[in-house]
């Protein structure tokens, strides 16, 4: 069972290191509660149900439950990690603690960059496809959806360059925006399922094609996993709640159960009213599930609500990407080109188009919704592996700090889990190995190029801190 760990004094975890200020500890439980949730609800569940339910056939819950209890078992290790640091590094924090090799904790955390760039170019494209079926533009794939794409990741750029950032009041409303238009999916189940329409039987039939039930469900959850990303994104808000060390644990559970629940209404919802084959048709398979059991219900609407929500998973990760890039950038581990900031409007300019253009590039050659939100899935199981293991090689480092402390056996089997999950023997397409491989060689090739002109320029070799890294991992 979890406990916590009861050392010296300073639980509250208040302190700056260096004697720097602390940042402003403005966020309470409810407010915690909230971010997690809006981070976790997003373009996964919006754009991908079909998906998953073309692995599976009815039981498209199933591989979301699966997914679910993933990030659980990672949620317990990234729990005891953020109570024993409570510092808003995340991932990069810990790996370089555990490993201490700069290297690593440079593809963490340019992992963590990946992922949000193909999270993003994820939303990107199933605004796309809800634009087109919201206004009737006449096409629902090829070169319009991809101009669509590219010319709303155009505008995510001009408004990251203004320096439009998340506050939490902003949070809270797009949080409100997501759940209410999956709780609508959720009420229009409900109604079917009183008024005796739909098909509940389908939610128990398999339909995995050639593969096995047991290969079906794994495929399907490697997918469905991008639906869960964006929890690990609440340590980065650690030095800006109050007690972190005391609220943490219940409310990041708390807001994991709420949207693992959710997920699994939502999914049961959906196929109870649209088939798997048709409701894998297309990027919007909620679109369909609302004409099928409230056709009075101004689709309109609802295909707003899903563009607002899939827009705010863009924006916020750009922002994050970019701010990852410029962090690296000015600790002399990328090149300085990209640690360039606007005169005026003190963004990270070159950053920016540095990850716009890495955007544009997965938006016109890759596109597909399954292929990005699956690389997305892939870049966050390895980050979740490297913390899992983080998780027990840092029990040689005490701290003087009552913590949380996750049972042994939990960051073992999240480990075996997602590095699992994250091979090939999981039904992975290899067109994701691809992509990822891809973004981590161009970081790779980046580092290499900054540590050889830093040599002939004399300038000190590069060390990344990620305590001095602004941005934050991945949301949905």
């Amino acid at each position: 069972m979890a406990e916590i760990v009861r050392t010296e004094d300073d639980a509250s975890g208040d302190g700056a290191p260096g004697g720097q200020p602390s940042l402003k500890r403005v966020m309470g439980p409810g407010l915690l509660l909230l971010f997690i949730v809006g981070d976790v609800l997003g373009t996964g569940i919006y754009a991908l149900t079909g998906q998953v339910a073309a692995q599976v056939g009815g039981v498209v819950w199933l591989p979301f439950l699966v997914a679910f209890l993933v990030a659980l078992v990672t949620a317990f290790s990234y729990l005891e990690l953020v109570t024993k640091y409570p510092q808003a590094a995340g991932a990069a924090l810990y790996t370089h603690k555990a490993f201490g090799i700069h290297f690593v904790t440079f593809l963490v955390a340019f992992a963590v960059m990946s992922s949000g760039i193909t999270s993003a170019s994820t939303a990107a494209r199933a605004f796309s496809a809800n634009a087109a079926s919201v206004f009737d533009l006449g096409f629902s794939d090829g070169i319009g959806i991809t101009l669509i794409g590219l010319g709303f990741m155009a505008l995510v750029a001009l408004v990251n360059h203004r320096g439009v950032g998340e506050s939490v009041k902003a949070n809270v409303v797009l949080t409100c925006v997501e759940l209410t238009g999956l709780l609508i999916i959720i009420g229009i189940g409900v109604w079917a399922l009183g008024g005796g329409e739909g098909d509940f039987s389908r939610v128990v039939e398999f339909d995995t094609g050639e593969r096995s039930v047991v290969g079906g469900v794994i495929a399907a959850t490697g997918l469905a996993f991008f639906a869960m990303v964006g929890f690990e994104d609440s340590v980065n808000m650690a030095e800006e709640c109050k007690e972190p060390r005391r609220i943490f644990p219940k409310v990041l559970l708390g807001g994991l159960l709420a949207t693992g629940l959710i997920y699994v209404l939502v999914s049961i919802s959906a196929i109870a009213l649209v088939p798997s084959d048709a409701l894998s048709e297309g990027d919007t398979p909620l679109l369909q599930v609302v004409a099928a059991g409230a056709p009075a219900f101004p689709l309109g609407l609802f295909g707003v609500i899903t563009m607002f929500a899939v827009a705010n998973s863009a924006l916020i990760n750009m922002l994050m990407a970019s701010r990852l890039v410029y962090g690296m950038s000015t600790q002399g581990v990328l090149p300085p080109l990209l640690g360039r900031v606007h005169v005026v409007r003190r963004t990270p300019t070159t950053a920016i188009l540095f990850t716009t253009a890495l955007a544009f590039g997965l938006i016109t050659f890759v596109g597909a919704v399954p292929a990005l939100g699956g690389t997305t899935a892939l870049l966050l199981l390895i980050v979740f592996t490297v913390v899992n293991v983080a998780v027990l090689v840092l029990r040689r480092d005490p701290v003087d700090a009552d913590h949380f402390r996750t049972p042994t056996v939990l960051p073992v089997v999240g480990a075996l889990a997602c590095a699992f999950l994250a091979t090939p023997w999981a039904g992975r397409p290899t067109e994701q190995y691809r992509i990822a491989g891809v973004l981590l060689v161009i970081g790779v090739v980046l580092w290499a190029v900054t540590v050889l002109v830093n040599r002939r320029s004399g300038r000190p070799a590069g060390r990344l801190d990620p305590t001095q890294l602004t941005g934050e991992g991945p949301v949905n």
